[in-house]
């Protein structure tokens, strides 16, 4: 693929394509591969006022982000209640923890079946009522759980809320980030993935507060979880489409066939992106495989293997997910000055020098090293929103940031399952009750020591758009679709101080 531009500057890249096609554009392989370890220099962009960031923030931008970031932060809610209950639930169905962990597997295995069908319907339809049909199938599973008997019903249950929970990612941040302006995307993004660790800090707060506290043992939580939604589907009701979804609307509207232009956009959008597609795939899984293999059976190492009580649990999983929120949402707003891929890689090598004491210290100064281990694990998460965002085609932005995220969840959807049976493989003296120990600590160090590598090589060899324009203006995919021109303002893309045009970011950003 050739730049579509004669102009080009010394890195054979045109100045004026550079908010308009990626920043690999028109490479050859072997130039691409040549520049990803020059490309992860940090652009060192000069730091904006996070107050003044948000600051900038309208009426309009602010209300679609709570709303996205509180729907996010419930789904992950939901999602954990498993996690937090594993024990409760083998006692419930007679049967091992390890068989529990499958209804955490089969919700992330069917959660791409979710995305593919909420993102289609949301690039197409609009945002809105994918939105509201999510909340209503969690309000519906969310209560079918809490009434299951067997643990045939239950794993139906929970495989049929994947689905349900893998509509609402890509909705969520392009409902929360595509309207915002450039320059606080950063900051924003974190912000918004973090929703995901205050929901696993609620779940282990409600957790403490309506498991095995009534006659009813463990049902309380998943009764509880339904109810939530049914509020955010009437602030969802009150709201219109997001501005640059009506835009994109109105574009296909004035080539003649609103479904015509959207089949035709997808054709580009195939034609153009599929390999960006099968990295970020790629990229996702390692990413999920960090987030599960590092949280999912930790509740039950610190219960199973160092013998922690509830409130031991509790205070260890809410400092951690304090950790995470504070991590997602300081590298989220750094990766603006520093770059995305550079941000992940950083956090990833602070990740990896933490596994030692993350599985290991068996007494309550791990509450510590769970804090920074959380911070570096969701701090690399926290970039992740904004990357995919900014890598997307943009008349399938919902669709492709969902469907790879999930798809690399689908990768990844074994990683409790994979830990509880190696751990297996490590036996400890059983506890005074006969309940048998296992060395999870062991585990969980190799298995992420492993992930962590395999991002870090993701991340030095993937590419990058900082400060991408997500404006239909600038979107060549739809400009070809339709046959529009793009906007001139396309040219406002400036390279960042040393020249290197990957790094470089909008005008206005400056």
């Amino acid at each position: 693929m050739t730049p579509i531009h004669d102009t080009t500057n010394h890195n054979g890249f045109s100045s004026e394509d550079a908010n308009v096609y990626p920043p690999h554009h028109g490479m050859s392989v072997n130039t691409y591969l040549a520049t990803r370890l020059s490309t992860l220099k940090p652009p060192m962009n000069k730091a904006p006022n996070p107050i003044r960031l948000l600051r900038m923030l309208t009426r309009h931008d602010w209300t679609f982000f709570s709303i996205a970031f509180i729907a996010w932060t419930w789904d992950a809610f939901d999602f954990f209640t498993v996690s937090l209950t594993t024990s409760e639930l083998a006692e419930t169905f007679g049967v091992d923890v390890k068989d529990i962990t499958w209804g955490i597997t089969l919700v992330l295995m069917l959660r791409t079946a979710g995305s593919i069908i909420f993102g289609i319907a949301a690039d197409r339809y609009g945002r809105k009522w994918p939105f509201i049909v999510n909340n209503l199938l969690f309000i519906v599973l969310e209560l079918s759980t809490g009434f299951t008997q067997t643990y045939s019903q239950f794993l139906a249950t929970r495989a049929l809320f994947g689905i349900a929970m893998g509509g609402l990612y890509g909705n969520a941040a392009a409902t929360a980030l595509e309207d915002i302006p450039d320059e606080a995307r950063g900051l924003l993004s974190g912000m918004l993935q973090q929703g995901y660790a205050l929901g696993y800090l609620l779940a282990a707060a409600f957790a403490r507060a309506l498991v095995n506290t009534t006659p009813h043992g463990w049902r309380p939580l998943y009764w509880f979880g339904a109810a939530p939604p049914a509020l955010f589907i009437i602030w969802r009701l009150f709201l219109p489409e997001t501005n640059t979804y009506i835009a994109h609307q109105e574009l296909r509207r004035a080539n003649g066939s609103i479904g015509k232009t959207f089949v035709q956009e997808g054709r580009v959008a195939l034609k153009r992106h599929w390999l960006i597609l099968i990295y970020l795939v790629l990229l996702m899984a390692g990413f999920n495989f960090m987030s599960h293999g590092s949280q999912d059976l930790y509740p039950t190492l610190l219960r199973n293997e160092f013998g922690f009580n509830a409130n031991q649990v509790t205070i260890t999983q809410v400092v951690a997910n304090l950790g995470a929120i504070t991590g997602g949402t300081v590298i989220g707003f750094c990766s603006q000055i520093f770059g995305r891929r550079f941000s992940i890689i950083i956090m990833c090598i602070v990740g990896g020098a933490l596994l030692y004491p993350y599985g290991f210290i068996s007494n309550e100064r791990i509450i510590a090293v769970a804090f920074f281990e959380q911070f570096a694990v969701q701090g690399a998460w926290g970039v992740i929103p904004v990357h995919l965002m900014e890598l997307s085609p943009g008349a399938f932005r919902t669709f492709v940031v969902g469907t790879s995220y999930q798809l690399g969840n689908l990768v990844s959807s074994a990683s409790s399952t994979i830990e509880a049976t190696i751990g297996e493989r490590f036996p400890l003296a059983p506890l005074e009750n006969g309940v048998e120990r296992y060395n999870y600590g062991i585990v969980i160090s190799i298995f992420m020591g492993a992930v962590y590598a395999y991002v870090i090589l993701l991340a030095v060899l993937g590419p990058e758009h900082l400060g991408r324009n997500m404006n239909v203006a600038y979107d060549a995919d739809a400009a070809e679709a339709t046959g529009h021109s793009l906007s001139e303002k396309a040219a406002d893309h400036v390279p960042s101080e040393d020249g290197d045009v990957e790094k470089g970011t909008a005008a206005h950003m400056q």
